[in-house]
């Protein structure tokens, strides 16, 4: 099979959308995921499978939520939801979308502790989640990932508003946290049944998201997706430029928009997180200053 990210096989009357993506450097990224998220865009799954599945999951959805309407506690089961995830990514989804989902973990365990080691007289007490593997999924990983999202806005205003500070620009950021290549995970399966593409995954995973948990769970996931504006004002504020929060697209965790889309939002969420987690790398590598990369 052709690589559809190998110039040789360029052709002007044809060009490949993603060949043209991956070489763009504009947006900031790491080049091994870039590499993963134009395959994946590029994928049969993504092509053929993705229109179905998205018009089954907005069905399902809401036939779910009025299911959850009359009985909102017979699913309520977070350790069967993340045991069916796991199953799911292992069967099922392909190489590059696990790559993807699990290191969008990593990269956010990375940028909250970023946050946190640069505000002077804040000491703040984190839950980073690191998995490594299909095992580590199954303890409520991405329920853990969305409290941990809130826990860490909470208490973090709640200790800048105890003791009258503000976050400022930080003159010797601490990077020690930012891990500049790839995270430690496994080889993850690429059999004939590892197919699915990261958006058709997510489509496909949501109305199970939505069964399994409560209602609380459910909408407090979705709306978390809009935090990606208030973690890059966080960031904005320590780097001291405002530069990258033009790459974010979820925007005004104030006024929540429709679960409905939240598969499109996460993968959203998914990108803004890999964007500012590069800029951090080339901020440790002296490559960010001042809002300005240089070579």
């Amino acid at each position: 099979m052709q690589d559809p990210l190998d110039i040789s096989q360029h052709d002007d009357r044809d060009p490949n959308p993603w060949l043209a993506m991956y070489l763009d450097h504009s947006i900031p990224i790491n080049d091994f995921t870039k590499q993963a998220l134009m395959h994946d865009n590029n994928s049969k799954s993504a092509k053929y499978l993705l229109p179905i599945i998205q018009l089954w999951s907005k069905i399902t959805m809401f036939f779910i939520h009025i299911f959850k309407f009359f009985l909102p506690n017979l699913f309520n089961s977070s350790k069967a939801l993340h045991h069916i995830l796991a199953w799911g990514l292992r069967i099922f989804v392909s190489k590059e979308a696990n790559l993807l989902i699990f290191r969008h973990f990593h990269v956010g365990s990375d940028i909250l502790k970023f946050i946190a080691g640069n505000i002077k007289g804040i000491d703040m007490t984190l839950s980073p989640l690191e998995p490594r593997n299909f095992e580590d999924v199954k303890d409520d990983l991405f329920l853990k990932h969305d409290l941990n999202l809130y826990n860490f806005v909470i208490k973090l205003n709640s200790k800048l508003r105890e003791k009258n500070i503000s976050i400022t620009a930080v003159e010797n950021l601490n990077t020690d946290m930012i891990t500049e290549g790839q995270f430690d995970h496994i080889d993850f399966p690429d059999k004939w049944t590892n197919v699915l593409d990261l958006r058709s995954a997510i489509e496909l995973f949501t109305p199970f998201y939505q069964l399994f948990l409560t209602s609380n769970d459910f909408v407090r996931a979705s709306n978390s997706l809009q935090l990606d504006e208030t973690i890059a004002i966080y960031s904005s504020q320590i780097l001291g430029t405002p530069g990258h929060l033009g790459l974010v697209n979820n925007k005004h965790p104030m006024v929540p928009t429709t679960t409905y889309s939240a598969a499109y939002r996460l993968v959203l969420h998914g990108l803004a997180a890999e964007t500012l987690h590069e800029v951090l790398v080339n901020v440790k590598l002296g490559k960010f200053k001042d809002g300005i990369m240089t070579p």
